[in-house]
């Protein structure tokens, strides 16, 4: 059986039959599993009908406000909202809730303040972007994830979106790369990480020029070949599919990750199918289409006020 077909017969194995997708088999709904869960099922060839019914199950978890939360107990853990602008890319059902999202986002942040003089970290922190929990400092990946969500439905060139991608900019390591959003603490480079790489290079493919990110390129692209773990490989591959540089021997990273749970076990829905995306994602006829649908010359008409 082709990879395509283990792939999509594990996350069919995952779906519930009302719509949404469980952790793990035999496991429980997760909305994180269900957003990646539509990606994963868009390119795998699911039909419009099949997706809806998940999509559908998606806007239920939607609160009032526009964000989509991990757990209607816990509202501040909202960093789902851009997986699920995302996920309701092309649905027609989903709009309203799209739409809702889509001003949660614009009017939401993190806690910015002045840099201090005598801070003992080296990135700007008054520059907005987007926390993984509500009242807390902006990241990395929550950010990349809600540039990406935002570009593809046409913010590019909102103010809110230009300065996240500011943010991300600042937030590159000197060599090359970027980890979950610290840059120099008390004079000494942090290390970067693969998954942080990965996702901000994703969002900012075509929105910033190639020679700003050239040295995060040249690190994940040296880097990718000794993943072992489908978060980090997924979003790798994803990031230098985004600018042209899927490695030649994606497949077989793959297909070697999978392999590993002979050995740990079966991966979570939502990092089996972030490796799924990013096993596609060499290919620009599938990939194109989903997460690189953006646009930097719309803006649509929400108050940010």
């Amino acid at each position: 059986m082709s990879l395509n077909g283990l792939l999509g017969n594990e996350l069919a194995r995952r779906a519930l039959p009302e719509g949404g997708f469980v952790d793990r088999p035999q496991g429980r709904f997760r909305v994180d599993a269900t957003a990646w869960g539509i990606l994963a099922s868009r390119v795998l060839g699911s039909s419009q009908e099949v997706v809806e019914t998940h999509c559908s199950r998606l806007v239920r978890e939607q609160g009032e406000d526009g964000r989509v939360r991990v757990s209607p107990h816990h509202p501040e853990c909202y960093w789902p909202t851009a997986l699920a602008l995302l996920a309701w890319q092309g649905s027609p059902a989903s709009q309203s809730a799209h739409s809702l999202s889509i001003r949660f986002l614009l009017n939401t942040t993190g806690i910015h303040f002045a840099k201090k003089s005598e801070s003992p970290s080296a990135h700007d922190t008054a520059l907005k972007g987007w926390p993984w929990i509500e009242d807390t400092h902006s990241w990395v990946e929550p950010t990349a994830t809600c540039v990406m969500a935002l570009r593809m439905s046409g913010y590019g060139r909102h103010d809110r979106v230009r300065e996240a991608v500011r943010m991300l900019l600042d937030r590159q390591l000197p060599h090359g790369g970027w980890n979950a959003g610290n840059t120099i603490v008390f004079g000494h480079e942090l290390h970067p990480m693969p998954e942080g790489t990965g996702s901000a290079l994703a969002s900012l493919a075509g929105a910033v020029d190639e020679a700003e990110v050239a040295r995060s390129l040249d690190y994940l692209h040296g880097e990718v070949d000794r993943l072992r773990t489908p978060i980090s490989l997924g979003w790798s591959l994803i990031g230098l599919a985004a600018w042209g540089r899927w490695p030649s021997r994606g497949v077989v990273l793959v297909e070697r990750c999978l392999a590993n749970q002979g050995r740990y076990g079966g991966y979570d829905t939502s990092s089996l199918c972030l490796l799924t995306l990013g096993a596609l994602a060499g290919d620009a006829k599938a990939y194109r289409p989903l997460l690189q649908r953006v646009s930097s010359s719309t803006v649509s008409v929400v108050s940010s006020s």
